[in-house]
């Protein structure tokens, strides 16, 4: 009986669409509209998804009159997605040789772990928040700015160049934080990433900040 619901379980992981999902609402709740949207899934799919995941408690709804965000129903869900990335990553060939070729040969260095982050966030360093303006509102690092894809050259021109960068995004391989990086450190800055994401900052317990990025920092 117990292996049985564990197996349940694990064929309600088992769906690259509902990982994705997953992946997605672990920067904080979404709509059905929204998720399609960034999936590339129809409205009708994404909903059958969601669905399934939230029969197997993975995900709760909230409701706002005509409205429904979906968001992870707790940590364990986000603790799941982590392990399943670290043994995916520890027995697949072919997981390796996509870190090869799509992480590593962007930025090699070793990032910066959450305790040398926070440990430095009042000693001046500059921290990049490089996921999309929404996720960015949901909660972001403590006076992060936010840069996503594409427009980090409109920040060169505020950006200092004697001080220490450090950069995130969605997860420890988000693809959007990897380029801001390779990309800074082309043009000579002090650059390094966050060893995880977001999510992983906000489970453990480390300070977070709500709202929309200030847009005159340009």
């Amino acid at each position: 009986m117990i292996f049985s619901r564990m197996a349940e379980m694990a064929r309600a992981l088992g769906n690259p669409h509902r990982l994705e999902l997953l992946n997605l609402l672990s920067q904080g709740e979404r709509n059905v509209d929204r998720l399609a949207e960034l999936t590339g899934m129809s409205v009708a799919n994404t909903s059958q998804h969601l669905q399934a995941l939230r029969r197997n408690g993975l995900v709760d709804v909230r409701r706002a009159g005509k409205h429904a965000f979906y968001g992870l129903s707790n940590d364990q869900t986000l603790a799941a997605l982590q392990a399943l990335t670290a043994l995916t990553e520890a027995n697949s060939a072919a997981m390796q040789q996509i870190l090869s070729d799509y992480f590593w040969n962007l930025d090699a260095l070793e990032p910066v772990t959450r305790d040398e982050l926070e440990a430095r966030l009042g000693e001046g360093v500059v921290v990049l928040d490089a996921r999309p303006e929404d996720e960015y509102a949901l909660g972001h690092l403590p006076g992060a700015i936010c840069v996503p894809d594409g427009t980090v050259e409109t920040l060169l021109k505020t950006l200092p160049r004697d001080r220490t960068i450090v950069a995130y995004c969605r997860g420890s391989y988000c693809i959007s934080s990897f380029r801001l990086v390779a990309r800074l450190r082309a043009l000579g800055y002090d650059v390094r990433r966050l060893e995880e994401g977001f999510p992983e900052w906000r489970a453990n317990g480390r300070p977070v900040e709500e709202g929309r990025p200030d847009l005159r920092r340009a």
